[in-house]
């Protein structure tokens, strides 16, 4: 008996140790939990700010992808405008062909200038080109470009008599304005100006 007693004994300091070694645990990972908050508080918070800088960079990114991307379709549409540009010389070149010999000697001759006249304004229109409707039109400043002006009753004022020059219009910029012959009607200006005196 006296075994099991020194036995239990022994067993009881053990146990008193087994349980200061576990308050001495607590103490020490008390101090630790303490000083892994303000770690995990620094962590998250530089995880937060690299996010943020992520997200600012592809947003930059994205912005920066949408202005080359701008840029090289301005550039393609600037290059295919002074394409256009140069080319209409030689719409104006055809025009004065197809009209200048109207007999009957040079109708073949005009119908092959008129097709390839056409085949040409019709690649220019598939660019975007349209031509600026002029005659029976009345007068627009920001089309047209008065040459002449006639003195007219038969027409209204500021009606668009003649084209003497084609105009052309590339998505929706004037590239070259018409030039034109205007009507002027003198009794409409006569009017116009004695109403202004009184």
């Amino acid at each position: 008996m006296s075994r099991r007693g020194d036995s239990e004994n022994e067993q009881e300091p053990r146990t008193d140790a087994n349980a200061i070694g576990a308050e001495t645990d607590a103490d020490e990972s008390a101090p630790a939990e303490t000083e892994a908050v303000p770690e995990l508080e620094k962590l998250v918070a530089e995880k937060t700010d690299l996010r943020n800088t992520l997200v600012r960079l592809q947003a930059d990114f994205d912005n920066y992808r949408k202005r080359i991307e701008r840029e090289r379709h301005q550039e393609r549409h600037r290059g295919a405008e002074t394409l256009v540009e140069h080319l209409l010389p030689v719409l104006d070149a055809f025009d004065r062909a197809i009209s200048s010999h109207r007999g009957a000697a040079h109708d073949e001759y005009r119908k092959g200038f008129e097709l390839i006249r056409k085949q040409l304004f019709d690649v220019l229109a598939k660019q975007g080109v349209q031509r600026i409707e002029t005659e029976g039109k009345p007068f627009d400043p920001h089309v047209h470009h008065a040459i002449e002006r006639v003195e007219t009753t038969e027409h209204p004022d500021g009606a668009v008599l003649e084209e003497l020059q084609a105009g052309y219009i590339f998505h929706g910029k004037v590239l070259r304005p018409a030039m034109v012959r205007v009507a002027v009607n003198p009794e409409e200006q006569g009017s116009a100006s004695n109403s202004s005196a009184n």
